[in-house]
Order: C-alpha cells, then structure tokens, then sequence
C-alpha cells in the first residue's frame, strides 16, 4: 500500500487534522523500543494480552457495524472486516502462545483502563451514532496498524535479525493485511460521501482524534507495566 493511501479523500483529512496525536501514536516510544528490539517482555506481554481482550470488543463493534448499512455490498464490506477479526483471534491467541500466554490467561485477564476507555468509547459511538460516526471511531486502530507496519519496515532504525518482535512488525505490513485496510478506506469515502461527510466534518475529527489519542494511550499502557508490574 503506498503512503498516498494514507494521506487521500476522508481519512487523510481526518489523520492531517489529528495533527500531533496521530504522529504520537504512530510513532510512539513503545513502538520505537519495539523496532529496535529493545522493548521489555512485560510490556509486551501486557500489550498482547489486552490486545486480546480489546480484540473481542473491537469484533463487537465491527458487528454492529453490519447492522447500520441497508444494502448488500456495504453489509458484505464491514461483514468481511468481522470475518477477518473473528478469524485472527485464535491466530493471535497462538503468537501469544510463543509468549508464554494462553487464552485462557488472557480471557480472565482484568482489562486495563485504557482498554475499557477505548473499547467502550467505539461502541459507545456505534450505539450513539451511524454508520459514518462508527467507521471514523474504527478506522485509526485498522489503518493506523497497517501505517505502523510499514513505517518501522521502511526505517532505518529498526532492527529485524534477532529481533523478537520482526514477527509482529511483518504481520501488519503484509498484503493481506493492507488489501483489508486499503478496502476499509474505501468504505469510509463511499459511506462519506453518502452522508454527507463534509457536512459534518468537525464532529467526525473529534471522533477521529479521540480515538487516535486512546490508541496512544493504549501503547503506554504497555510501557507502564514496567514500572508498575500487572499479574496477567
């Protein structure tokens, strides 16, 4: 996926007008430490295990996505979206197996407060609002990842040989991966331009930027399980 991708039509507004959050999120100190292979286990371990249980919400919302298009190829679109969330959590579960976690460790996990703040502001949206509100609330964790992926592949300071985490970076910056986001995106303009996006544009920004701000918040959860160890 080129990196125009990210810069076009709606989502690119939206990304430019988070501004500073979306650059810290993208670009935050979890993800560099991560790139370079310096990153503690235990933030990761905590990230994996409430990626899991953010996992489970996310499909939630995705579901209830489906529920707000009437016609046919835009429920098949955010149906496809759920399909593959719904199909990469047992993949997930078994690279957290590499990791000394199982589902079970994971699904009786308490979930952290950025966890429940992100996850239940997303369905909090869904619930609240339509179908544009709701894929702006979705769309900073799919493209967001995907952007990841490629930014620390295409840097040079990211170390891959002997890296624990070459695994993880490579997941989100495979063509699969991108063809899904890619089509999320697409979706997003449709469903804009349908609703009169443009008209609305100052509320879809605050919905955007919030959730970019949680997805930031949500990698220093990470980090501060190394000062402030969490029994998993």
């Amino acid at each position: 996926m080129p990196a125009s991708m990210f810069e076009s039509g709606l989502f690119g507004r939206l990304r430019q007008d988070a501004g500073a959050h979306w650059e810290h999120y993208v670009a935050h100190p979890f993800l560099q430490q991560l790139g370079a292979g310096t990153l503690p286990e235990a933030a990761f371990r905590r990230y994996l295990t409430q990626d899991y249980l953010f996992l489970v919400h996310f499909a939630r919302a995705w579901a209830l996505l489906v529920t707000k298009f009437h016609t046919l190829p835009e429920i098949r679109l955010a149906a496809n979206s759920l399909n593959h969330i719904v199909a990469e959590l047992p993949l997930h579960v078994s690279y957290c197996a590499g990791w000394s976690l199982n589902e079970t460790q994971m699904a009786q996990a308490q979930e952290a407060s950025e966890t429940i703040n992100y996850t239940r502001y997303v369905l909090d949206i869904g619930h609240s609002g339509d179908a544009l509100e709701l894929l702006v609330a979705l769309l900073p964790c799919v493209a967001g990842y995907a952007e990841v992926g490629l930014r620390l592949l295409a840097n040079p300071a990211t170390v891959m040989a002997g890296n624990p985490y070459a695994s993880w970076m490579q997941n989100y910056s495979d063509r699969d991966y991108l063809e899904g986001v890619k089509g999320a995106i697409e979706l997003l303009d449709r469903v804009g331009h349908q609703r009169g996006a443009d008209a609305r544009f100052t509320r879809l920004s605050e919905i955007f930027t919030t959730a970019t701000r949680l997805e930031g918040a949500f990698w220093q959860m990470g980090l501060n399980a190394v000062k402030n160890p969490v029994k998993l």
